[in-house]
């Protein structure tokens, strides 16, 4: 093969596919002992080592580079219309949440529910990850009573946190298997969802650098991200501070950062905001978005699935 040959396949959304990809075959540079060939899906973290069955003489070892967005990373495994269903269930007690989420992980393992949604609040509370870092809450825990706030010890992964009144909280409970990605693509499209939104209100956000989690505007963090995976299924997800009180996090090293300040959509942006029921309506779309669902179903009454946990 003594030259490059390049093929562009372009297919409508009918056909799974959005945007155009551009397929290279090149001559690898390694040495004939290694029969393999390897497919590197570049967007970030995406690689897959295919090993054939029979080897191959150096010259016809090749090299496929497959360069799309990671939204098209997350079509190509689609093979039917995709739905989320989301529940709107307004302030919610987080050791409800969880057994919520429990109940919700194990019927969509077992394919009874479809990839379902939980927009919500929480009354003031601290959760610690599953690597319990009690060192990075400040005040003793005695005295969490005094200023209304509550401690659970979760399994997720990520470190302290903060959730409160003025925050949109996620949890998605989907299939990433169904979807073909795994965690560490997960976690970007959660950022991406959160960056998306802030872009709504003028507010340029980030992904946090080596060392930091969540979503960042500046060096202010704004969004914070802690996730559990089993068997393919999400649970716990995103908390976007909307305009929280902010002193709660005072009595904590948020995600276990230090010398960082936490900051909200109330104050970086200059637009006037709507009320929190549409902000949630407006994160859940573009989450929605991010992941590719074809059809959003939104559950309008809360009752239906927090009295049968």
């Amino acid at each position: 093969m003594r030259s490059m040959f390049v093929s562009h396949v372009s297919v409508s959304r009918n056909q799974i596919l959005r945007q155009q990809f551009k397929t290279q075959l090149i001559r690898p540079q390694f040495s004939c002992r290694r029969s393999f060939s390897e497919v590197k899906l570049l967007g970030r973290g995406w690689r897959r080592r295919i090993k054939t069955n029979r080897p191959y003489p150096l010259n016809c070892l090749l090299f496929m580079h497959v360069t799309c967005s990671m939204k098209c990373l997350i079509e190509l495994a689609m093979r039917s219309p995709r739905t989320l269903e989301v529940w709107k269930l307004g302030t919610v007690n987080y050791l409800k949440s969880l057994k919520l989420q429990d109940k919700l992980v194990s019927e969509r393992k077992a394919n009874q529910i479809p990839d379902t949604l939980l927009s919500l609040q929480h009354p003031p509370t601290y959760t610690l990850g599953k690597r319990r870092t009690d060192h990075n809450l400040l005040i003793p825990e005695a005295e969490l009573a005094k200023i209304g706030a509550e401690l659970h010890y979760t399994q997720r992964g990520g470190d302290i946190t903060f959730h409160g009144p003025r925050q949109a909280i996620l949890y998605p409970i989907i299939s990433l298997r169904s979807i073909g990605i795994g965690a560490r693509n997960y976690v970007e499209a959660l950022e991406r969802s959160m960056i998306e939104f802030a872009s709504v209100y003028g507010v340029k956000a980030r992904a946090g650098h080596k060392g930091e989690t969540g979503v960042w505007v500046g060096d202010r963090k704004m969004g914070a991200i802690g996730v559990r995976i089993s068997s393919g299924i999400t649970c716990h997800g995103l908390a976007f501070n909307i305009d929280p009180d902010l002193n709660y996090f005072e009595h904590i090293v948020p995600c276990g950062i230090a010398d960082k300040e936490v900051t909200s959509l109330r104050r970086e942006t200059d637009t006037l905001l709507p009320s929190d029921e549409v902000i949630h309506q407006q994160l859940v779309s573009c989450l929605a978005n991010v992941f590719s669902y074809d059809d959003v179903v939104w559950k309008e009454d809360p009752t239906v699935i927090l009295e049968h946990p």
